[in-house]
């Protein structure tokens, strides 16, 4: 792969960082709680029963434009990636990707991660988000191919339904079934609100909104993981 600067169709998508980090101002108070979850990940309880309750609304608890992204998957199992307009309605974009979910923790854990997918589908009959085959890159490491979902199966929809209510929050997830816990471990998530960049018919980002960012110095504050994601058409 070759550098990211060096590619066309990110340029423009890469300048928008250039400026200083993304993000808008929120609730500083759960945004450090939100993003310290990062680094406690891998030890959170599966007794967590939180998000069951957050579930049980019938729409999201923020209603702004941005786009909701979630990241989920057993721990010894693959990660799966969700994009949705609204957290009511299946996904616009879902793929498993070629990663562990261990590993993504891992990479999350550093403070910076860069999740590049592209598509060397020749033609532009479809729009970016329906292309089918991805090669898939984590901080400039190519971990694998995969292929778009065309349709949520029973387990991936049972998560985006436990979490429809859920506008942003980190943590685990009750499995379906003991069968699921026992085989592929705890079934963990990362769900965040993010802006949407289209940098042309080819090539589009997603950055993380920090909710904390411009607010909370010293021992309140947090330094927040960045995570920025990009869906590129090679020509």
């Amino acid at each position: 792969m070759p550098p990211l600067a060096d590619a066309p169709a990110l340029i423009s998508l890469l300048r928008h960082t250039t400026n200083g980090r993304r993000g808008k101002s929120g609730s500083h108070g759960n945004g450090t709680g939100f993003f310290k979850m990062f680094k406690l990940l891998p030890m959170l309880s599966s007794g967590c029963k939180m998000v069951a309750l957050l579930g049980r609304h019938n729409r999201p608890l923020l209603t702004d434009r941005a786009t909701t992204i979630t990241l989920f998957g057993h721990r010894k199992g693959r990660l799966l990636l969700a994009i949705q307009e609204d957290t009511r309605s299946p996904p616009i974009f879902l793929i498993e990707l070629p990663m562990q979910t261990t590993f993504f923790h891992k990479e999350m854990s550093s403070g910076l991660v860069k999740l590049v997918l592209e598509s060397e589908t020749r033609t532009h009959k479809r729009k970016l988000v329906e292309e089918f085959v991805w090669a898939v890159y984590c901080n400039g490491r190519k971990s694998g191919y995969s292929i778009r979902r065309k349709e949520q199966s029973d387990s991936e929809r049972y998560v985006l339904q436990l979490l429809r209510g859920v506008s942003m929050g980190a943590g685990v997830l009750p499995c379906a079934s003991e069968k699921d816990a026992a085989l592929d471990g705890e079934l963990t998530y990362m769900r965040a609100r993010f802006e949407r960049v289209v940098g042309s018919k080819d090539s589009e980002a997603f950055y993380m909104i920090n909710p904390n960012d411009g607010g909370g110095t010293g021992a309140n504050s947090v330094e927040a993981p960045e995570l920025s994601i990009f869906l590129v058409r090679v020509k």
